[in-house]
């Protein structure tokens, strides 16, 4: 019975017919079967008959087979979450680099008609509906990205996330002068009603030009999205975005640090 019980408990039964040792992982599934890998008293001659027929292989290979389809699970939900994690810093790089668009910040010639009488006005102003448009998808796409990262258990995403909350702390007392508030979580919060009272010519020196603060976020935006689309496995070994992603970053935000 000795040799019986050595080929079931052995290293080589389970290297060469199912590319493992006797560890602890085969030692959970012999529980199962009431077998011991120490090839305790508990192996019986039932446990005997199902190797000789071929049924103790067949549930080993299942086992085995059931593990390794919740590992390939369990992975691919991380990389959506990466993805997504991706997708969203990508978005926030994006409302950045909208932000620093200098005509969004000029004076237009705006249209307005009366409702009671149907008269048209014109009159030069700045466009504060598209500017607040602009600084709402901006907000919106920040905190999505801050939430999205704080769930992140990769270094990469972790760092540039923090580096970017602290940029954003940093730029509290200019932000405040623009409607723009940081709540709880490092959440941003946008007071329209402050923000048209706002001067526009600090506006153009927070959102325009370089290094300013779009910049910066745009800048984070993009090493936030390059880290997540790394370790899910959506950047592709020449340095661009998969096709995914391609659509929501562009070739500046790809390239500038």
């Amino acid at each position: 019975m000795s040799t019986i019980r050595q080929y079931a408990a052995g290293n080589s039964f389970y290297e060469s017919m199912y590319g493992t040792s006797n560890n602890t992982q085969s030692n959970s599934f012999l529980s199962g079967l009431n077998m011991n890998a120490d090839t305790g008293s508990t192996f019986s001659l039932s446990d005997y008959a199902m190797i000789k027929n071929g049924t103790y292989g067949k549930l080993t290979k299942a086992y085995y087979a059931k593990d390794k389809a919740e590992n390939r699970a369990a992975s691919s939900y991380s990389t959506t979450k990466l993805t997504s994690m991706a997708r969203n810093a990508g978005s926030m790089s994006k409302s950045s680099q909208a932000l620093m668009n200098e005509s969004l910040w000029q004076k237009k010639t705006i249209r307005e008609k009366d409702a009671k009488t149907g008269e048209e006005t014109t009159r030069e102003d700045y466009d504060w509906k598209a500017i607040t448009k602009a600084l709402k998808s901006f907000v919106d796409d920040y905190n999505t990205t801050v939430e999205s990262a704080s769930e992140s258990d990769t270094k990469d995403v972790l760092r540039n996330a923090v580096w970017m909350t602290k940029t954003t702390s940093a730029y509290e007392k200019t932000l405040a002068k623009a409607g723009i508030t940081i709540g709880g979580n490092n959440k941003l919060e946008l007071d329209e009603d402050e923000l048209k009272n706002a001067d526009i010519a600090s506006l153009k020196n927070l959102f325009t030009g370089h290094n300013s603060f779009a910049d910066k976020i745009m800048s984070k935006g993009n090493s936030i999205a390059r880290a997540a689309a790394g370790a899910g496995g959506t950047y592709t070994s020449s340095g661009n975005y998969a096709s995914a992603l391609s659509s929501l970053v562009s070739t500046k935000i790809d390239t500038k640090e």
